[in-house]
């Protein structure tokens, strides 16, 4: 039985009040999950459940804000997802690109894209393009939108990059390959110069990560949610962040 709405309030604010400032993850990674289930259950078109997902994406990055978590980093466009129906494609890259255009309207969030721009259609490329170029008035989050984005494919860039950049400068690759360390290989990531996410959330029930930052998550603490990411509520937010605070982070100890 759901739990009427004013103790469901009561509720919310209690566990807001326990969790401790110096306790909030600093990074926040987030597989926004399950809207096409969500939508499934009300016989709606999936365009609907991807629609409600960005809705809520809005909303996530609000009750962040509040919280005081600095950077978010959102999957919401994998390479494998690249693989659905043209006629699903489209509408939900239409969907990315609205997203990105209200995000563009809150002057103290920053943007930065995560991913192949050449996968995706030249306006919505253009579209991220612009709003990592773009300088926020007074920055309170950092948000990186993971679109056309794949973890593997991400350490090859990071590689390759590296090794355009030593032939630039005339080093002996054998050499290289000697002495490369993962730290030269970070500062190829796409998220380079950002820490590394303390916490990865996942919804919608599954327990894999799906190549999400799969070197940058290598020490992050990770949760999962039962809730589809439409439905994902501010007290489902709220029991992660707690989870977390109880945690012992050893970072491989």
């Amino acid at each position: 039985m759901e739990m009427p709405g004013f103790l469901y309030g009561f509720y919310e604010r209690q566990l807001q009040r326990s969790l401790e400032p110096d306790k909030i993850p600093q990074h926040i990674g987030v597989m926004v999950d399950g809207n096409r289930r969500w939508a499934r259950q009300f016989n709606a078109p999936t365009s609907q459940g991807h629609q409600a997902g960005a809705d809520k994406i809005l909303e996530f990055l609000g009750w962040c804000r509040e919280l005081g978590v600095k950077v978010v980093t959102l999957y919401m466009l994998s390479t494998d997802n690249m693989n659905r129906s043209g006629e699903e494609l489209d509408l939900l890259m239409g969907i990315i690109a609205n997203t990105m255009d209200r995000l563009d309207e809150d002057e103290n969030i920053s943007i930065h894209a995560l991913g192949a721009p050449e996968l995706l259609p030249d306006y919505l490329a253009d579209r991220l393009k612009k709003l990592t170029a773009r300088t926020p008035v007074s920055e309170k989050l950092h948000v990186n939108v993971a679109v056309g984005y794949g973890g593997r494919r991400e350490i090859v860039d990071a590689v390759r990059e590296l090794l355009h950049d030593a032939v630039t400068k005339g080093r002996d690759i054998s050499l290289l390959a000697d002495e490369l360390t993962v730290d030269d290989i970070s500062r190829y990531l796409y998220t380079r110069g950002q820490p590394d996410p303390d916490l990865v959330i996942r919804t919608s029930g599954e327990q894999r990560l799906s190549g999400f930052l799969m070197w940058q998550s290598a020490y992050s603490e990770f949760y999962f949610c039962e809730a589809l990411w439409p439905a994902f509520r501010k007290v489902d937010f709220l029991r992660a962040l707690r989870d977390y605070a109880g945690r012992q982070r050893r970072f491989g100890a």
